[in-house]
């Protein structure tokens, strides 16, 4: 009998054993989860939070790219041949807004002459027009890319091409166009100009983690870049980034003061940049929030305000060009800086005139004033931060 119980109790004894292990490991087990959670908490009050907001078309999605190839690692190689696609369809669909709109500018213009394709590359165009499209683009083979040549440079498609404000043809056209040899290589992989070029629509919400300084952390911030769909029906999917944000950077393509909307051609692309502007402005969750105005796409506004006066546009009606050359550039540039200032504090409440505002010219495509803009920003912030500590 005794032997039974002490056998009973050596069992008891080494279930305890066990059971206290058990519970040893996962009291260790939850202290670790608490004191992740309890780091990951404090790594993100020190992440500032970046909203990228803008119209369609604005350039925001070039700035992102932008900043994934200059303070993360770059596009890796199937990432880069994931645009490959992508690519191939942007010259397959400008190919075809040209071709179709030479036809209309044919049918409907006085002098209608100089809108006429060739006869012996209509076939071409209509080809061409047909694979624009489809849903599913064929890759670009050196045959098809050959027509596609002979078709832009026929004289009729230059004088659409002189006239893309009216037709929605995208900015990236004449950079395609000279490199569809390259683009066509069986064995061809983007470049990181190729990918920046690239025209996609961000659809939803895309975000990269990144400081500027490079990958000493200690040494500056480190923020979430936040980029959002610009067209008019992706706007409501923003809502829900609004909070807690340290601040919008806006862009606003400054070319496109002749240009109307991708999703509405009888409104003025600057018209709809202005009251996009004014609405976020205004929004009660960004009272405290630093706003950064990029206005962009100056490469494309000093070539064309040169020969498209800023008083086509409605909101720049009362705008008297007096000079000539670049002098004329800075003073269109400056006109339209103020009218973006005068914007912003009529539409911003007395209370908060203090939040804080800069304005910055920039060009999507130039990687060195992107690194230089945003090195900007960063010292804007972090003063910011400076003196919200009292350490300023």
């Amino acid at each position: 009998m005794l032997s039974i119980t002490t056998q009973n109790m050596g069992l008891l004894c080494s279930k305890r054993h066990r059971y206290n292990e058990a519970d040893t490991e996962e009291n260790e087990q939850a202290a670790e989860i608490e004191r992740r959670i309890e780091q990951e908490t404090k790594v993100e009050q020190h992440i500032q939070k970046l909203l990228l907001l803008g119209a369609g078309d604005s350039g925001k999605s070039t700035i992102f790219k932008q900043i994934k190839l200059l303070f993360q690692s770059g596009f890796d190689e199937a990432e880069l041949k994931s645009y490959i696609s992508v690519i191939h369809a942007n010259v397959y669909q400008t190919i075809k807004v040209l071709h179709d709109g030479s036809k209309e500018l044919a049918q409907n213009e006085t002098d209608s002459l100089k809108y006429v394709i060739s006869n012996e590359i209509k076939d071409i165009g209509q080809k061409l027009s047909e694979i624009g499209g489809r849903l599913d683009h064929p890759s670009l083979t050196k045959e098809l890319a050959q027509e596609i040549e002979t078709l832009w440079r026929d004289a009729a498609i230059q004088e659409t091409y002189a006239r893309g404000n009216e037709l929605q043809v995208p900015d990236c056209t004449p950079y395609f166009m000279e490199n569809l040899q390259r683009l066509s290589d069986a064995n061809y992989i983007p470049t990181k100009d190729d990918v920046l070029y690239a025209r996609v629509r961000t659809t939803g919400v895309v975000e990269i983690q990144f400081s500027p300084v490079g990958e000493n952390k200690k040494s500056g911030e480190v923020y979430r870049l936040f980029d959002v769909g610009g067209q008019r029906n992706e706007r409501r999917k923003w809502i829900h980034l609004f909070e807690g944000v340290t601040a919008v950077i806006f862009c606003a393509a400054i070319s496109e003061y002749d240009q109307t909307l991708f999703e509405d051609e009888n409104k003025n692309r600057m018209i709809g940049t202005k009251e996009l502007f004014e609405w976020v402005l205004k929004q009660p969750c960004f009272e405290k929030t630093s706003f950064m105005l990029f206005l962009n796409k100056f490469d494309i506004f000093e070539k064309k305000v040169l020969k498209v006066p800023l008083n086509v546009c409605e909101w720049f009606k009362d705008y008297q060009p007096v000079l000539t050359g670049k002098l004329e550039i800075e003073h269109a540039y400056e006109f339209v800086k103020k009218k973006f200032e005068e914007l912003y504090f009529q539409s911003t409440a007395p209370d908060h005139v203090d939040r804080v505002f800069k304005i910055y010219r920039t060009t999507a495509l130039d990687q060195k004033l992107v690194k230089k803009t945003f090195k900007l920003v960063d010292e804007t912030l972090r003063r910011r931060n400076l003196f919200e500590a009292g350490l300023l």
